[in-house]
């Protein structure tokens, strides 16, 4: 395991993965540190932590006011690494993400001023409260970890996570997200309403100063780094291989919008995510049925609700 006082890796593809068992260990300090600022959420952290290992983004839609923004920045605060918070607001510009090119008075050229999205987390709050063409500002920085200016390309952060929260309410006053960005997030999850123990918790530890002030960092980038090579290199096996594509193959038959094979791809990098967290170095098939619904619901468009239809795949396809 790396220690946290170590200098990172000037060359972040040089890093080794960890063992299995050290990266479990890391999940566990993660997920153990940002429930010092969260109460109740203990599926959702490890979801997050399952998507950004697995090299995915997030979407968090809820109410007001549940936690989607503090769950965030209590993952990325709980890895010592770059951190931006972008604001989305109707008027916020798609150059206020990416970043451009200014004019330097002094040497009479232009130089690059990067946005917010140049960090290895990106938190994007309330990403639907800014009109489409912003919102596609994220398009190739999700999908291809780069962003293109002026017609110059440049490489993001190693590693780089985006974590957008939406509202659901107001829908007068937000934007649809397209359904080719809808599909560049690996999961999409919901928190819900924390229940009376959890809420009286919560409430006990925010009487003061929140907890999210004191909230430090126990791993470092090239933990996390290595803990991605070591989900990257976890056994997928042919058998499981084809679980996803008849899992996948189901949702094409019964929606008008089933998973694409990008989503067939997206859930088993989740899955071997899934088996890192549960201490194995191989994917088996409950590892695919614990992450189908939150990496696929929002990916169909079907008469019912995509996790209706996720759910009916997971009872009516067989392992073989």
């Amino acid at each position: 395991m790396t220690d946290a006082s170590l200098p990172e890796s000037d060359h972040p593809e040089q890093v080794p993965p960890l063992s299995v068992a050290d990266a479990t260990t890391l999940t566990d300090r993660i997920v153990d540190n940002v429930e010092e600022v969260i109460v109740g959420q203990h599926d959702a952290i490890e979801h997050i932590l399952v998507a950004t290992l697995a090299r995915g983004h997030l979407l968090l839609e809820d109410v007001p006011g549940v936690g989607k923004t503090v769950l965030g920045r209590a993952v990325a605060t709980s890895v010592d690494c770059s951190f931006n918070r972008v604001q989305f607001t109707p008027d916020l510009l798609p150059s206020d993400v990416t970043g451009v090119n200014v004019f330097n008075q002094k040497t009479r050229e232009f130089e690059f001023r990067p946005g917010p999205v140049f960090a290895n987390v990106v938190l994007g709050d309330e990403i639907n409260r800014a009109p489409p063409k912003t919102q596609a500002a994220l398009l190739e920085a999700m999908a291809e970890e780069q962003v293109t200016v002026d017609g110059e390309t440049r490489r993001l952060p190693d590693p780089f996570t985006v974590i957008a929260t939406q509202n659901d309410v107001e829908p007068g006053r937000t934007y649809d997200l397209p359904m080719a960005e809808v599909d560049r997030f690996m999961k999409k999850l919901r928190l819900g309403y924390p229940d009376e123990d959890a809420e009286t918790r919560l409430l006990e530890r925010v009487a003061g100063d929140h907890p999210i002030e004191s909230l430090t960092p126990v791993a470092t980038l090239d933990d996390l780094r290595g803990a991605r090579r070591t989900v990257a290199n976890v056994t997928l096996s042919e058998p499981v291989r084809r679980y996803v594509s008849r899992l996948a193959s189901y949702t094409r038959d019964e929606a008008s919008l089933g998973v694409s094979p990008r989503g067939a791809i997206a859930l088993t990098r989740a899955a071997q995510a899934r088996a890192v967290l549960n201490g194995r170095e191989y994917v088996v098939p409950d590892d695919v049925q614990t992450e189908a619904p939150t990496v696929w619901s929002h990916r169909i468009d079907a008469d019912r609700p995509g996790r209706d239809v996720v759910d009916a795949a997971l009872t009516a396809v067989s392992v073989e």
